[in-house]
């Protein structure tokens, strides 16, 4: 069974099919247009029921890393979460 996936490239779509085995290949002007290579490392994710991303794994770094840096130095989490277990600890204790 194959199922039909269309990519969306700069404003051009490209029809995808995925094989028995779960793989797509990619077209060559798709890969060409997105400078893809054969060994690139590749991030896949579900965005709702019927969407699926594809992103190259430095620019998947690279958004989570600048959606994180947003919070950075605000608050150390860790720190927080430390000193709440003491002060329900020392309240048990009493």
């Amino acid at each position: 069974m194959c199922h039909t996936l269309t990519i969306m490239a700069h404003s051009a779509a490209v029809d995808v099919r995925l094989g028995a085995q779960g793989r797509l290949v990619l077209p060559a002007s798709l890969r060409r247009a997105l400078s893809l290579s054969a060994g690139d490392a590749l991030v896949a994710r579900a965005e709702g029921p019927d969407r699926i991303v594809l992103e190259k794994h430095s620019a998947a770094l690279a958004r989570l890393q600048e959606r994180f840096a947003k919070s950075r130095g605000k608050r150390d989490l860790a720190a927080s979460l430390i000193a709440d277990r003491r002060s329900e600890a020392r309240r048990d204790v009493r």
